[in-house]
């Protein structure tokens, strides 16, 4: 559904972020071509996640959403091999202030100071995987609160641009594509982020040494998406 009405609209389009891995009849993957087509009319990079939350979906649980972003060709970032990304994402209120090589408490710290709130008045919204045992421990001794989830750091991300849901920040590792399109919302909505490619296992680090990638190198939001012509959408699938 979501790329019959893509192919609707006047764009050239590339589907940056999307399926990875095609099989026969799969739909959005990257490297395909969707929009109406046609001169003179934009060419964009294209990021899709038609579930974000399957398994909030197959167990009825809240959170997950639908998500596109589009941005000018060639500006959004290519994920490549890496399916891990280590994140950290603010709002508005407290965008600029993160570091990613940063020790955890000092990022909160200079986070509740951004948002005029003691440490213990924030909460940090993480994914619930054994590889975040140490990172929840950090939180905790510096005094935030932690809300932890199944599934969904995308809308993870965007619940720090909203004063409502009472999230100040987004940590851990999560998907590349994700961090992506996160940052593009982010971008729609004054907030922040900064990531590092996050190898899972021995190959994939020796394929990041192949390629010349430089793993302690962090990725701001800018080098996430490089525009400010960025266009970002999410329909809720759970409440």
């Amino acid at each position: 559904a979501m790329r019959e009405n893509l192919n609707k609209v006047p764009v050239r389009g590339v589907v940056v972020n999307g399926e990875a891995y095609c099989a026969e009849g799969a739909k959005l993957c990257i490297g395909e071509t969707v929009g109406s087509g046609g001169a003179d009319i934009p060419e964009v990079d294209i990021a899709v996640d038609p579930v974000d939350g399957t398994t909030l979906v197959s167990r009825g649980l809240p959170g997950a959403i639908s998500v596109v972003a589009l941005s000018a060709k060639g500006t959004m970032h290519w994920p490549s091999q890496f399916f891990y990304m280590n994140k950290i994402a603010v709002g508005p209120d407290a965008a600029g202030v993160i570091d990613l090589n940063a020790p955890v408490e000092v990022n909160l710290r200079n986070v509740a100071r951004a948002k005029r709130k003691d440490i213990n008045d924030l909460t940090v919204i993480i994914l619930d995987r054994p590889r975040h045992a140490e990172l929840i421990r950090q939180v905790r001794e510096a005094g935030a609160r932690i809300r932890l989830i199944s599934d969904g750091d995308i809308a993870g991300a965007l619940m720090t641009t909203i004063p409502e849901t009472g999230i100040d920040l987004l940590m851990g590792i999560g998907g590349s594509p994700e961090a992506v399109v996160g940052a593009c919302a982010l971008r729609c909505l004054g907030g922040d982020m900064q990531c590092k490619r996050w190898p899972r296992n021995d190959a994939e680090r020796a394929q990041s040494e192949e390629a010349g990638l430089d793993l302690e190198r962090i990725l701001t939001i800018n080098d996430l998406v490089r525009s400010d012509n960025v266009f970002f959408a999410a329909t809720g699938v759970t409440d």
